[in-house]
C-alpha cells in the first residue's frame, strides 16, 4: 500500500509538519528525504529504499 507524493505532502500540510522534522526524527539527513520525495533517489535498496518505506512510498 504505497501513497503518492502529493498524498504525502497533503498528510504532512495537515499534520503541520515538515518533511526537514521527520527526518530529524527518524535520523536522516533532510537532504535524504528531499531527494526521495523528489524522485532524484528511486528508493530501490538502501537508504533510499528505507526512507520511502517509512514515508509509505513504497
Amino acid at each position: 500500500m504505497s501513497i503518492t507524493v502529493e498524498k504525502l505532502k497533503e498528510n504532512f500540510a495537515k499534520e503541520g509538519k515538515t518533511l526537514a522534522q521527520w527526518a530529524r526524527e527518524h535520523g536522516y539527513a533532510p537532504r535524504d528525504v528531499y531527494l526521495v520525495v523528489g524522485g532524484q533517489r528511486k528508493g530501490n535498496y538502501g537508504k533510499g529504499f528505507e526512507i520511502a518505506r517509512k514515508l509509505g512510498l513504497k
